[in-house]
């Protein structure tokens, strides 16, 4: 396996710095990427976080991965372990470039590109040919809090297999959109799934705990480590829809994500500063909330709580 002309052979271990740019100050920025590889072959994982840079708790997930051995002793196989993508988005709290470009928008990328388009060229001809399948660690958006929960391609065998394996409560079935990293693996024939959970710039415990579970899951199922983890029910949503709000003012959950909700259900209330009319807010099918929006100061149209529906 060869890295950024590096080399790193069966049964060793390595962790290298890919130069991919620099800041206006002239400081070199570098992609971390820590190599295990067990001396029998096997099959390689991608494992990452901070396409978005502020999305922590999938940077802490594949921090805490790395930090406590969780690859060191693999039965067989290598694992890719890549903690931060979007380094210029964590350091200014932000989800994309300063430029205003989202990586996860910029796929397969460009060598002579924008900041996003170098990074996404570097992982999409650098790693993204030395790995067999690979997990994307995120969460939810700005104020949007999501249940953990993994993303799948509905109409790849081979993706809702890897979504079955990694053990989660939910399986989310979507599609691929346009220029993402899913969708530039998917066109190599590798496989990728989105783990979901918490938001942006909050750490959640239970959301990392549920991530790194997932990623023992997946490396037991696939052979690498010895391990026999307890399977967990699933529910798969086959689609899924946003409620919207109505008017803009307050708005007070009275529902949040992991709930079951019936048709008519009061999930919030939305009112206004000064005492006015409340305005409820109903759910228009039985199913189950898996993100809900934390601001509670909301315009109209805002998206407020994301419902899947099951079969």
């Amino acid at each position: 396996m060869i890295i950024n002309n590096y080399e790193v052979l069966p049964g060793k271990n390595a962790t290298l710095r890919i130069p991919v740019a620099s800041l206006p100050s002239g400081n070199t920025v570098n992609l971390f990427a820590h190599v295990y590889r067990s001396k029998k072959p096997g099959p390689t994982m991608l494992v990452i976080g901070g396409i978005h840079g502020d999305e922590i708790n999938g940077i802490e997930i594949v921090r805490r991965s790395v930090k406590n051995g969780m690859f060191k002793n693999l039965r067989k196989g290598s694992v890719i372990a890549i903690p931060l993508l979007n380094i210029y988005g964590f350091i200014n709290f932000s989800r994309g470039f300063p430029d205003g470009k989202d990586v996860n928008r910029s796929f397969p990328g460009s060598k002579k590109g924008s900041l996003a388009a170098r990074i996404a060229y570097t992982l999409t001809h650098d790693i993204l040919p030395l790995c067999d399948f690979g997990l994307d660690f995120h969460t939810g958006g700005a104020s949007v809090y999501n249940y953990p929960q993994v993303r799948a391609y509905r109409d790849d065998e081979e993706s809702m297999k890897l979504a079955e394996a990694f053990n989660m409560p939910l399986v989310v079935k979507t599609g691929l959109i346009t220029n993402s990293f899913r969708k530039a693996a998917h066109n190599k024939g590798i496989p990728i799934v989105v783990f979901e959970g918490g938001e942006s710039l909050r750490m959640d415990e239970f959301s990392i705990n549920e991530g790194l579970r997932g990623i023992v899951c997946v490396l037991a199922a696939k052979g690498m480590i010895k391990s026999d983890p307890p399977k967990m029910d699933t529910v798969v949503f086959e689609t899924s829809s946003w409620l919207r709000a109505h008017r803009s003012g307050i708005f007070v959950h009275y529902k949040q994500s992991g709930d079951h909700v019936k048709k008519g259900q009061v999930l919030g209330i939305i009112t206004d500063p000064y005492g006015g009319p409340e305005t409820k807010v109903k759910a228009r099918n039985n199913g189950i909330i898996f993100g809900h929006n934390n601001k509670p100061v909301i315009n109209q149209g805002d998206a407020l709580f994301h419902i899947g529906y099951a079969k």
